[in-house]
């Protein structure tokens, strides 16, 4: 049985390391714009942050422990997020999908969203320590 506050801290683990996985997918969108026949990418973030909250531990490698002493953990394994081919706006000759809008428009959202989560956990953290310093 896990306790509430460790669930709560993986959920924020979770996101913050798709935000992270959609940030790379994004700077490389961008990175190619130039490049022909690159199809731009993209993943369903709800739908990922939903399978990583699912509880998976196939996904977890075991973490080494050198004392007795030391409390078991489990490393993410860094599990593989489907990508999807996003529909070009404005198909371009050379067969590129990158639509720079788009991407920077994302690539914007993405980080605020990637800040916001941050800052939440850090408020988190704050309240949990306030609350065992009483």
């Amino acid at each position: 049985m896990t306790d509430p506050i460790s669930r709560d801290l993986d959920f924020f683990q979770n996101a913050i390391s798709l935000r992270q996985q959609r940030q790379e997918v994004l700077a490389t969108n961008i990175a190619n714009a130039d490049t022909p026949n690159y199809k731009a990418r993209d993943f369903d973030f709800s739908q990922a942050l939903l399978k990583a909250g699912g509880g998976s531990s196939s996904s977890s490698l075991p973490l080494a422990r050198t004392s007795d002493r030391h409390l078991p953990g489990v490393a993410g394994a860094g599990a593989a997020v489907p990508l999807q081919y996003r529909q070009a706006v404005q198909p371009s000759l050379d067969g590129n999908t990158v639509d720079m809008d788009v991407e920077r428009v994302q690539f914007a959202d993405n980080t605020s969203r990637y800040q916001a989560d941050l800052t939440l956990i850090s408020q988190r953290l704050k309240s949990i320590n306030a609350a065992l310093a009483q």
